[in-house]
């Protein structure tokens, strides 16, 4: 079973620990002190792609099983700069193979959730429109670039999205498709899906935010990052 694979780790053991170390400094602090020590070309690659990240695409990913699945979704919304990825844990622990994701983890930020109906208040609360990826829906891929905000919500690799999950959907969205096949890896939608849905918009993460995943990078770009914050503290 590949959740039982060599290597394969929890969601909390993929990045958690270095995240937290650079991220107990001020930010500032941190851009201060390490910038100088970045090629200006690494600087400057690190502003760029950090300024076209999104917060207006979220993913939630209802009780993901597979831990490939679930490192290929991560690596997808990396790529196509998703910053924030939901993972609710109702039936059992998320899991993800680092080699698959690929370095997608130092990038995005994964919240865990123990419930649906958290997750539904946090998306309302930021005025996320929950959309279901759906065999059956009624919105094609490009459709999804017109939503101003949008979560959208992939279901359980066997049992699809739980219901109450799916009554809060507002709509569906499919991946049309004519071959013999009648759906595919919920990893492949997602990239299909985020591949549309992200076309077109330009980055709107906070300046405050923006910040923060600049320290971070400059974190990870620079050897002995802890000594030098260390040195100068």
């Amino acid at each position: 079973m590949r959740r039982k694979t060599p290597g394969v780790l929890s969601g909390h053991e993929l990045l958690p620990a270095l995240i937290k170390r650079v991220e107990r400094h001020d930010p500032a602090r941190v851009v201060a002190l390490l910038e100088p020590l970045v090629l200006a070309r690494r600087a400057q690659r690190l502003r760029d792609v950090i300024g076209q990240r999104l917060q207006s695409v979220q993913v939630v990913f209802d009780a993901p099983h597979d831990p490939h699945n679930g490192a290929a979704v991560l690596r997808s919304c990396e790529a196509f700069g998703v910053q924030y990825v939901h993972v609710i844990e109702r039936l059992e622990k998320f899991l993800a193979a680092p080699s698959v994701a690929k370095g997608a983890e130092k990038w995005v930020d994964l919240h865990h959730w123990s419930n649906v109906d958290e997750v539904i208040a946090k998306a309302r609360e930021g005025g996320l429109e929950l959309v279901a990826a759906s065999a059956d829906g009624e919105l094609a891929p490009h459709d999804l670039a017109s939503i101003p905000r949008l979560a959208l919500v992939l279901g359980n690799e066997r049992d699809g999205i739980a219901d109450t999950l799916a009554a809060a959907c507002t709509r569906r969205v499919r991946v049309p498709m004519r071959g013999f096949v009648e759906s595919l890896n919920v990893s492949v939608s997602a990239a299909i899906l985020l591949a549309h849905a992200t076309v077109g918009r330009e980055g709107d993460l906070t300046e405050e935010e923006r910040l923060r995943l600049y320290a971070r990078g400059l974190y990870f770009t620079v050897d002995k990052a802890d000594d030098v914050l260390q040195d100068f503290g």
